[in-house]
């Protein structure tokens, strides 16, 4: 029989314990992809970024917050979106479903060029926040006049 050549795999605890430890060996040989984090840094809010000729745009998808649940700010080349949707709070009630989350959460983009701080123009509409980061002038492509020798 099979099993009496792998005599310490008999029982489905060890098998268990077997494929758990093939798992965090083949884990640990991956390499750390902990700086990507703050790239995906949670689910919540669902953000499209976007670049145009006059700068960077972003919207996040954030229902039900108000402008009071929510911060937004620029340092160095990062906007940091941070914020709290609050959990309702139902007596004695009894959810058979409840996919929609609640808590804090902090996003992170990194700024591809710097921008213009003092022209930094956020909204809130419809559930929509919509920031808009202005390149800042030295970042701006610049058209260069090309003159003939003579």
């Amino acid at each position: 029989m099979m099993l009496d050549r792998f005599p310490t795999l008999t029982t489905p605890a060890r098998w268990r314990d077997e494929f758990d430890r093939l798992f965090d060996d083949f884990f640990a040989a991956l390499p750390d992809l902990r700086p990507l984090a703050s790239l995906t840094t949670s689910a919540f809010p669902s953000m499209n970024v976007w670049e145009g000729e006059q700068g960077l745009f972003v919207e996040a998808e954030v229902p039900g917050l108000r402008l009071a649940d929510l911060e937004v700010t620029v340092e160095d080349r990062e906007l940091t979106l941070k914020g709290e949707r609050k959990q309702p709070e139902e007596a004695n009630a009894y959810y058979h479903l409840r996919e929609r989350g609640a808590g804090r959460f902090t996003k992170v983009v990194r700024l591809p060029f710097p921008v213009d701080r003092d022209k930094i123009e956020a909204r809130l509409e419809n559930g929509v926040l919509t920031v808009t980061l202005p390149r800042a002038e030295n970042a701006r492509p610049r058209r260069i006049v090309v003159q003939e020798s003579r």
